[in-house]
């Protein structure tokens, strides 16, 4: 019985690793190499001890299934075939045949991964769904410097293929947002109806850390060119297609898309150009820089017809006039908002208002920042008033509340006096003993509030409902309330957090001008 415990059941549905890779004939990079390829993990089993037959020792366990599925692979012979390539070679650079060495090199062995790519993703839209990885490994390895920790064919391949994605978001006018983060440039463009999002790295020096394993990137790298490949190959076919959609949607894409329509805009030396000029062509706007910048510049800065220049410095010693002189900034701000924002928050030498990021969406009872409130009121076409207005109004509302309550003060010593004399009177005509007059007021319907009963109906139905739960049905309900009661008290939270910081910051203000009137 011993031995038929692990034998049986769940121990039978898992193989180790070292297991697999002698099944497979396969060395440990060429296994790991393999299973990145084909989208096949390690699992962790829910019975471990059993699956690893009483020992307790650390072990990678992959599905049975998973592994007699890759006995079918042709890639397999293939890895087999390059290590005798490389056992040729090596004896022949030993033997110094030459003409061996190149003969070899010449029939290298290569496979393809285009059987692969159909197997993981039967439809267009599978492939789509996956992108944000892609683009983003591709993004990165494109800014890698010719070094010896990755091929410089690998690097211009994957240039290329970002490039041509890039150029396709710009025809087709699909990107939707952008957000400036620490770790670099996030964007999101709307492909075929689906979100791709991804992130670019800032154009910073790269200092290749150890503790990374390049050939497992490269081998990812490799399945995600191929399916950049592809991806792009279909969306240059379908530039043209028109996708339904519905009228207020497709009115807000259009005016969107047509956001920096009619506008021209110079980029100074010291703003990133790349990022700007792309997003900027994304949404009907034309864009320059200085020759000694970069090459492709189609006006200087002295074009008359410049609408808005995008400049990094607190002061310009040389302003035209008619020329919105913005931080760069506004270009994505006004990308997520979907519209031109004001330009006065973002004059050069200014406080730039928060970068919010377009990724959040706030469910119902989540705190939500001033500065997001009053984008809503933008976009709703609404005009949000001003700090020193709101703080003429407060001071307003205190004074008529002491006016208020200095009036009710008032009123209540009255009724107080009115109160004693009545007192005073019964008490005299009891010393007279004489009976007291009785006096009958009509009553007053009440009205009753039905929202207010309907309210209570509508507590005590659910408070019956949760004393007719079952206890494990009981138990799931305290928690998903227990995480919304949560959720409530941190937004009190940041709410009171940003109270005091904006008292702060106005008591600040205060003191500055009563420093500049002495």
């Amino acid at each position: 019985l011993g031995s038929l415990f692990y034998e049986r059941g769940s121990a039978t549905n898992y193989i180790t690793r070292n297991k697999a890779r002698k099944k497979l004939q396969l060395s440990l990079p060429d296994f790991r190499r393999l299973c990145i390829l084909k989208g096949i993990y390690p699992h962790e089993p829910k019975h471990k001890k059993k699956v690893n037959k009483g020992s307790t020792a650390a072990r990678t366990f992959y599905l049975l299934k998973d592994i007699k599925f890759l006995l079918h692979e042709p890639i397999v012979n293939k890895f087999r075939d390059y290590k005798v390539f490389v056992r040729k070679l090596r004896k022949a650079y030993g033997k110094s045949e030459w003409n061996t060495v190149q003969r070899l090199k010449d029939n290298k062995p290569a496979y393809k991964l285009d059987h692969i790519i159909k197997e993981r993703y039967p439809t267009f839209v599978d492939a789509l769904r996956d992108l944000d990885d892609a683009l983003s490994m591709c993004v990165l390895f494109s800014t890698f410097p010719r070094t010896g920790k990755c091929h410089v064919q690998t690097i211009q391949l994957c240039r290329r293929l970002t490039v041509e994605f890039l150029n396709y978001v710009v025809a087709s006018r699909g990107l939707r947002k952008v957000f400036l983060s620490i770790k670099g440039i996030y964007y999101q463009a709307e492909v075929l109806g689906q979100l791709v999002t991804w992130i670019t790295p800032y154009a910073f020096s790269h200092n290749h850390p150890t503790d990374v394993d390049y050939r497992v990137m490269a081998t990812f790298t490799e399945f995600y060119t191929t399916l950049l490949g592809f991806v792009n190959f279909r969306l240059y076919q379908t530039l043209n297609l028109h996708y339904p959609q519905r009228r207020k949607e497709e009115e807000d894409l259009e005016k969107q898309k047509k956001l920096f329509e009619g506008l021209q805009f110079f980029l100074n030396r010291e703003v990133p150009r790349e990022p700007l000029a792309f997003v900027i062509r994304c949404f009907g706007g034309k864009v320059s820089w200085d020759t000694s910048v970069c090459i492709g510049a189609t006006y200087n800065v002295t074009d008359p017809r410049i609408t808005h220049q995008i400049v990094d410095r607190p002061n310009i010693e040389k302003q035209v006039v008619g020329r919105h002189y913005l931080q760069p900034q506004w270009v994505f701000d006004s990308v997520n908002a979907k519209m031109r924002l004001p330009v006065a928050d973002y004059f050069p030498g200014v406080m730039l208002p928060p970068h919010l990021s377009p990724f959040v969406s706030e469910k119902e009872g989540d705190y939500m920042p001033p500065e997001k409130l009053k984008l809503l009121a933008l976009q709703r076409g609404e005009e949000p008033g001003s700090e020193e207005d709101e703080e003429e109004e407060s001071g307003g509302e205190d004074e008529g509340a002491t006016e208020g309550s200095e009036e009710e003060d008032e009123e209540e010593e009255d009724s107080d006096k009115e109160d004693e004399g009545k007192l005073r009177k019964m008490e005299a005509q009891r010393s007279q003993n004489k009976n007291l007059p009785v006096k009958v007021t009509p009553g007053q319907v009440v009205k009753e509030d039905k929202e207010r009963l309907m309210q209570e109906q509508q507590n005590e139905e659910k408070r019956l409902a949760i004393m007719m739960m079952k206890k494990r049905e009981k138990y799931l309900y305290q928690k998903i309330m227990f995480g919304k009661k949560r959720k409530i008290r941190e937004a009190n939270k940041l709410a009171e957090k940003r109270k005091s910081h904006d008292a702060a910051v106005k008591s600040e203000k205060k003191k500055s001008k009563k420093a500049r009137r002495e």
